[in-house]
């Protein structure tokens, strides 16, 4: 039986492949490799890490990355401050003493990156919330990369490191609304929008807390490689996304209005 299911997965993943392999040979004949960028499409994905973060704001979109690079070449770079694991684990208490969190093992420092970075995700978590020295370390290293990306993506609270970096003054952006205060006082000269599953402005595309990171990344899927594209993926995942970004019951879970922008 589960030998049939696994054969019945692989049968849609070359369906998929083949549906994509039509779709870019519609709109995009050349094909894609490492040091090839002439089509246009982005290779080299790079994930900022810091202790603390929150799981599913890494694998939720890496997830679909891992299954989008069954059909396009595409390359992931770890981001750390140093080459040991990085953890979920934070500095606050545990309830009832509890010992889970996971942990990621980068392939470059914020030193020492990896060189022609197309897309840049940035996740959050508690550990994006520290007023901690260590956070000027990533904060500085997106600001210095962001200039050459063909793309950027924060999720939650991962926002505040951007905003941070002055990346976002002046332009519409989002995050977690369960700490919506805490997220505006990040980016005074942001333009905030309380009411959005996520925000797509120029490159940028900022989402909402944790699992909208997953509804912003198949938008981003969807306007960069297609929408046929972005539709397989969802389906061979089993995920219904939010398809419109202003669809986020959440903000009324917290009673947010669109005054709540943080402008005076």
């Amino acid at each position: 039986m589960k030998l049939l299911k696994f054969l019945t997965y692989f049968s849609f993943l070359l369906n998929a492949h083949a549906n994509a392999a039509e779709t870019q040979t519609t709109t995009l004949p050349k094909t894609v490799t490492s040091d090839d960028h002439s089509n246009g499409l982005p290779v080299n994905y790079g994930l900022v890490i810091f202790p603390g973060f929150t799981a599913l704001d890494v694998f939720g979109p890496l997830d679909v990355f891992n299954s989008l690079s069954l059909n396009y070449t595409m390359n992931l770079f770890i981001i750390a401050e140093t080459l040991d694991p990085v953890s979920t684990k934070h500095p606050m208490p545990m309830p009832l003493n509890s010992n889970f969190t996971e942990a990621v093992v980068p392939t470059h420092t914020f030193a020492n990156p990896p060189e022609n970075l197309d897309v840049l995700l940035v996740p959050g978590g508690v550990g994006s919330m520290l007023e901690d020295p260590a956070l000027d370390i990533p904060i500085h290293f997106i600001k210095e990369t962001y200039p050459s990306l063909q793309y950027l993506i924060t999720v939650c609270t991962g926002v505040a490191l951007v905003a941070k970096a002055g990346i976002l003054d002046g332009l519409k952006a989002t995050g977690n609304k369960s700490v919506w205060a805490w997220v505006i006082a990040q980016g005074p000269n942001v333009d905030w929008v309380p009411h959005a599953r996520w925000v797509h402005t120029k490159n940028i595309w900022t989402t909402s807390g944790v699992s909208a990171g997953l509804d912003g990344t198949y938008d981003f899927v969807r306007t960069v490689y297609g929408e046929s594209v972005g539709i397989n993926l969802a389906n061979s995942l089993e995920y219904s996304p939010v398809m419109d970004w202003k669809d986020d019951k959440f903000a009324d879970l917290y009673n947010l209005t669109d005054s709540d922008t943080g402008s005076d």
